[in-house]
């Protein structure tokens, strides 16, 4: 029974993990400490160092864990199959509309908080260029040359990086209507009817086509 309790006082990792992702998306990475984060879920501090050495370890943790979840599942993304070029960029607008894929608010805090940390400026560098090469390759795998490649990528990841800086907001229902014509703009080339209704029904959306 005294283990029930001293387990239910420290919380998970995740617990902790999660407070930790609400301080920094709402207030930015200075209000993620401590004791802030043990009175919001109302656990010990002392049940914190069960899971982290220290402050740094957590945000070592939020750093990875954007990592893995943003970067990581856009490059898989971009590495699905696909028939043609526009089947591949609705897979990758997939991370556009499905947050377990790709969190906007987390990509935000994290652009917004290397602002003031070169280490971790470092890293989004390092995660941009992931995300280039990825996208690149996704185009030069359906025949366009290195530089209509290149252009195309950036204005892919411009357009996204705007979306997410400007913090848009949207009707998802005209968000999704709008993305058949997004790819048209993005590969110069028109979805099928059918690339267009199989995208529609994975996000349970109608299209009138």
């Amino acid at each position: 029974m005294n283990i029930e309790i001293s387990q239910r006082q420290r919380g998970s990792e995740e617990t902790w993990l999660d407070a930790a992702y609400e301080l920094l998306t709402e207030s930015g990475v200075e209000a993620v400490k401590i004791m802030p984060l043990a009175r919001r879920l109302g656990l010990s501090r002392t049940g914190f160092y069960w899971h982290f050495k220290d402050r740094e370890a957590l945000l070592e943790a939020m750093v990875r864990r954007w990592e893995d979840k943003n970067t990581g599942n856009l490059v898989a993304r971009t590495e699905a199959y696909a028939e043609n070029i526009c089947e591949a960029m609705f897979n990758l607008f997939d991370c556009w509309l499905d947050d377990d894929l790709f969190d906007a608010r987390l990509d935000l805090a994290i652009r917004n908080w290397a602002r003031n940390d070169p280490a971790l400026q470092t890293r989004l560098d390092a995660a941009d260029g992931r995300r280039k090469a990825a996208i690149m390759a996704m185009f030069t795998r359906f025949g366009y040359g290195r530089e209509e490649a290149e252009v195309r990528t950036m204005t892919v990841i411009y357009t996204q990086i705007g979306y997410i800086s400007m913090q848009v907001s949207e009707d998802r229902a005209a968000r999704i209507a709008r993305m058949p014509a997004y790819v048209e703009v993005f590969t110069g080339v028109k979805p099928s009817e059918r690339d267009v209704l199989r995208f529609m029904a994975r996000h349970d959306a109608d299209h009138g086509i």
